[in-house]
């Protein structure tokens, strides 16, 4: 039984070298200890605060990132809208352009052959004119006593003189 239950003697020793040890320990340890503790406190929770405040700043960024990308959304559809309507204006001129140089071309095209057309006319009738100058020149040159004669030179005149 003496193994159970230790000796008064011994029961003392131990508690005298177990309060020595916690004496040495509470006088030199247990403040760097507690301080270690204290530190790595302080160091724990500034963290945790500063992952709050870096997760709110987070959040933040990320609301002015999206309202940024929106704003550039925004921009990018107004500046295609712009272009879209300044193509369809640049094509809508072109067209109008091409089609008044068309019509131009064809108002010329037709003056030219009009006056063309006048030259020609005037031309024939100046070379008709002529035709019956000379016919009657000749007819005049002639004298002829009979009806007859005359309008048998006359269809001869016709018939050689050519046209120019």
């Amino acid at each position: 039984m003496e193994l159970l239950q230790p000796g008064l003697g011994l029961l003392v020793w131990t508690l005298l070298a177990f309060l020595i040890v916690f004496y040495i320990l509470k006088k030199f340890a247990w403040k760097p200890i507690l301080a270690t503790l204290k530190e790595r406190e302080t160091g724990i929770a500034d963290a945790i605060a500063s992952a709050e405040k870096i997760k709110i700043e987070m959040a933040q960024m990320k609301n002015e990132n999206e309202a940024i990308l929106q704003k550039a959304r925004e921009e990018r559809a107004t500046v295609l809208k712009e272009a879209k309507e300044q193509s369809d204006k640049m094509i809508g001129e072109a067209k109008d352009k091409a089609k008044a140089e068309y019509d131009k071309i064809l108002a010329d095209a037709q003056l030219a052959i009009q006056q063309q057309k006048n030259e020609a006319l005037t031309e024939v009738k100046n070379q008709v004119g002529t035709l019956v100058i000379e016919v009657a020149t000749q007819v005049l040159r002639r004298e002829l006593a009979n009806k007859a004669e005359q309008e048998t030179f006359i269809e001869q005149v016709v018939k050689s003189a050519k046209l120019n």
